[in-house]
């Protein structure tokens, strides 16, 4: 009811402070953001935090020196704004990993490409690749192989498949193999 009024100079010193404990801690999470979602989230958190005390220092010299006291509550609309566009890609790979979606950082064409390379397999399909943490990926596909394949070169084949696909981001795969006679017969 009997807000109190805003004093310019102690808001700018205490947010001063605010930008450079937050700038600090956002800088150690600035190496991982691009490899891990929840390091992306911390130094998107501490930065956005960062930008706010800087927005805050701002308002506090102008009220300060003009004694406009509506400047805090447009920084603060503007703020918003900046965290809001910011963020927004946060948002969408968290979306993206909880609904088991594939990751924005894999192609499922380069995967077809790359497994059809590999000697003895004629098809791929049945693909699916998830994320099952912020930096790893699984997948699960059905082989079409070439006929008279021995266990012991199939056992090679998804080895050297498997590797190939650490390569495209893909740690942890799952392969069920047919045979050309199999998917003619529809078993």
């Amino acid at each position: 009811m009997h807000p109190q009024e805003t004093q310019g100079k102690i808001i700018s010193i205490v947010a001063a402070i605010g930008i450079v404990v937050n700038g600090i801690s956002a800088l150690v999470f600035f190496r991982d953001k691009d490899k891990d979602l929840n390091a992306k989230g911390a130094y998107l958190h501490l930065l956005a935090d960062t930008l706010v005390s800087a927005g805050v220092v701002i308002a506090g010299i102008i009220i300060f020196y003009t004694d406009i006291k509506w400047i805090d509550p447009l920084i603060s609309l503007i703020i918003m704004l900046v965290v809001l566009v910011s963020t927004w890609s946060l948002l969408t790979e968290s979306l993206r990993l909880s609904l088991d979606a594939v990751p924005a950082n894999i192609n499922l064409e380069e995967i077809k490409t790359t497994t059809l390379k590999v000697s003895g397999v004629k098809e791929i399909h049945h693909i699916h690749v998830w994320a099952m943490s912020t930096t790893k990926n699984a997948m699960t596909a059905h082989l079409i192989l070439e006929e008279n394949l021995s266990q012991n070169q199939i056992a090679e084949l998804k080895h050297t498949l498997k590797h190939e696909l650490e390569h495209l981001n893909i740690q942890h795969v799952t392969l069920e193999t047919e045979s050309v006679n199999c998917k003619e017969k529809d078993c």
